[in-house]
């Protein structure tokens, strides 16, 4: 019992007492009276304290609930808190993230990739012998083997899906004063492959392998002296295939600006004195290429200029030992003609181009009966032009020619003159990465003898870019 509860109780019985003296003094059994009344005492205190006690209990229930509230309230702001971090943390993954084509980001390296897949359904016919079957020669046009001279084929249909491509890409983060990329793509066309009767399987290959450091280039490539966006817009893998160069080979390239300098992969393709071609693989200094490159609202032009070496040795080519040099210019680009047109087109000339014009359509050099290399001189070019009919539809109608100059006594006369092809297509893009088209084609070869032979097809594709 408290201080505070001694005290009152014993004021309330001394009171209690007070009030019932005179009755005490006129009853004799004062003691039984007196027990009565502590036993009345003692209820009262006991509701009192009774009282209290739940006054307390309540004061306690009500302590605790401020204490649940309390906790529940830290625990929702702890919670929150961590919802806040996380959200922090995707929104910096989110822009970290690459912009198109899909990748990751581990560290300070960014990958990415790309590429398309592509079906090519091809019937053809050559009017001077048959394609061999299950040739590369049936999947795109390659004016050199154009037959000649033998008899008209049929139509011989093909599908294909050589064409398919894959890119990859990095990009290393070596901080803001320099970059540092890398590109590798692969696809099907020209190597070894499965029949036609079961797998139709075909080996990757390299298309171009690089690094890029600042304006520093390193590894497999176009030809600096090719301009690729000049091509115009066809089925065929090429489409004005006599009248381009075309050409991918290792290389160090310099780029400021418009202007390119490169040093690329040197290859002396020689037709020796009874027509054959010959590799020598005996080339001295690398191919030296120069390039400058406008662009503006109006569209793009290129001028490129290509010095070599021809170089061939004793052990090579029936005792010839002989160096000469080769040059080339060439001018190229896509100008607009409206508001979605375009024209484009490339003039090249040059002697000792042979191995970079129209897929080695004539060689670099023959041999002079004083065992001494002549470059053969060429010219080539094309001219497309691009109309867009709807946001959905397009054509292109394009030609292209190929004339040389062929020492005829030293080459013999069964080397090609010249070569010429013209085409015309029809693409719709049902959505944006889709393009389904027909294209039609003529491609004609002639021999310094005066043959010739054609050869006319009609393509379906259908490609899927990512």
């Amino acid at each position: 019992m408290t201080m505070g509860k001694l005290a009152f109780r014993t004021a309330l019985l001394a009171s209690t007492m007070m009030a019932a003296s005179p009755a005490l003094a006129q009853d004799g059994n004062v003691e039984e009276r007196l027990d009565r009344l502590e036993a009345l005492v003692e209820g009262l205190i006991q509701r009192l304290d009774a009282q209290q006690g739940a006054s307390e209990q309540q004061q306690n229930a009500l302590m605790a609930e401020r204490e649940q509230m309390r906790a529940q309230s830290q625990a929702l702001l702890a919670a929150t808190q961590d919802l806040q971090t996380r959200q922090n943390d995707l929104a910096q993954q989110i822009a970290a993230a690459p912009p198109s084509g899909g990748g990751s980001s581990p560290g300070k390296t960014t990958f990415s990739y790309g590429g398309y897949v592509k079906l090519d359904a091809i019937s053809q016919r050559t009017s001077g012998g048959q394609l061999p079957n299950n040739s590369i020669l049936r999947d795109f046009l390659i004016p050199v083997a154009i037959p000649v001279g033998g008899d008209a084929s049929g139509f011989d249909t093909d599908f294909s899906a050589r064409q398919t491509r894959f890119l990859f890409k990095t990009e290393t983060d070596v901080g803001s004063e320099h970059t540092l990329k890398s590109h590798i793509e692969l696809d099907f066309n020209v190597t070894e492959g499965g029949n036609e009767r079961i797998s139709n399987s075909f080996v990757p290959r390299i298309r171009q392998a690089f690094i890029t450091y600042d304006n520093w280039t390193f590894g497999q490539a176009w030809s600096t002296f090719q301009n690729v966006g000049a091509l115009p817009d066809s089925l065929d893998f090429i489409g004005v295939t006599p009248g381009t160069v075309f050409d991918r080979q290792p290389l160090i390239r310099y780029t400021n600006g418009g202007l390119q300098l490169a040093v690329e992969q040197p290859e002396t393709v020689v037709t020796d004195q009874n027509g054959s071609r010959v590799l020598a693989g005996d080339d001295q200094l690398p191919d030296v290429v120069a390039r400058y490159n406008w662009g503006g609202d109006w569209g793009s032009l290129t001028a490129t200029g290509i010095v070599r070496q021809l170089h061939v040795s004793k052990d090579d080519l029936q005792g010839v030992d002989d160096s000469a040099f080769g040059y080339g210019l060439s001018v190229s680009g896509k100008l607009k003609v409206g508001p979605r047109d375009d024209f484009r087109f490339m003039a090249t000339a040059g002697d000792g181009l042979g191995r970079y014009i129209g897929l080695n359509l004539v060689n670099d050099a023959a041999i002079t009966n004083a065992g001494e290399l002549d470059p053969i001189f060429t010219y080539s070019g094309f001219a497309a032009y691009r109309h867009v009919w709807a946001d959905d539809l397009r054509s292109t109608l394009a030609g292209s020619y190929f004339k040389a100059d062929n020492p005829v006594l030293l080459t013999t006369n069964q080397v090609t003159d010249e070569s010429w092809n013209a085409f015309a297509n029809l693409i719709w893009s049902p959505v944006d990465p889709i393009d389904i088209g027909i294209e039609l084609m003529y491609a004609e070869r002639t021999l310094e003898d005066g043959r010739s032979g054609n050869l006319q097809r009609v393509q379906v594709s259908t490609r899927y870019n990512f």
